[in-house]
């Protein structure tokens, strides 16, 4: 298995401890497995069952298998005290995924940006930042920035990455 985001890691502490956190396209679940062992109350969310299914016996962790790029968002309503997102980017749902961060609720965002394709994939503009664009959302969604990172990275492997963690306070 993948080890969990470095700075997943270490945003970690900023997260109310107990916090309800989603883990937005979490895949096999290494972020949701993480925060499971913090003591956070999981929904783990992706459209691959089979992904999930690792999942079923990790204590303090809810699977919900779901389209996310579908005409109907299907978390619509519902309040998180913890966003995380790790190499996922669909635009069309990101402002219904900021309007879930619940007040004192904390955005943990890393994934690739323009220029990551001379790395390989992915490479689809469709899916990469663009310079400060997670920032920019976060401020026009009225959270305050933590931290924020981007550029060329070598760990785990050459990549252009963008990485946020903002609260709504």
């Amino acid at each position: 298995m993948i080890a969990p985001s470095a700075w997943v890691e270490r945003h970690l502490t900023f997260l109310s401890p107990g916090a309800r956190v989603l883990d937005l396209a979490c895949g096999s679940g290494r972020h949701a497995r993480l925060l499971a062992a913090h003591g956070f109350s999981v929904v783990a969310v992706d459209r691959d069952g089979e992904a999930l299914a690792g999942l079923s016996a990790c204590a303090g962790v809810e699977t919900r298998q779901l389209e996310l790029e579908g005409e109907r968002w299907p978390l619509a309503g519902e309040r998180f005290g913890g966003i995380v997102v790790t190499n996922y980017l669909w635009r069309p749902r990101l402002g219904d995924v900021l309007a879930m961060l619940a007040p004192g609720g904390v955005l943990i965002y890393e994934t690739f940006m323009l220029g990551n394709e001379r790395y390989g994939k992915p490479s689809n503009p469709d899916f990469l930042l663009h310079p400060d664009e997670l920032r920019m959302l976060a401020a026009r969604a009225g959270l305050r920035e933590i931290a924020f990172e981007q550029g060329e990275t070598a760990l785990p492997k050459p990549a252009m990455r963008q990485a946020i963690c903002a609260v709504r306070d």
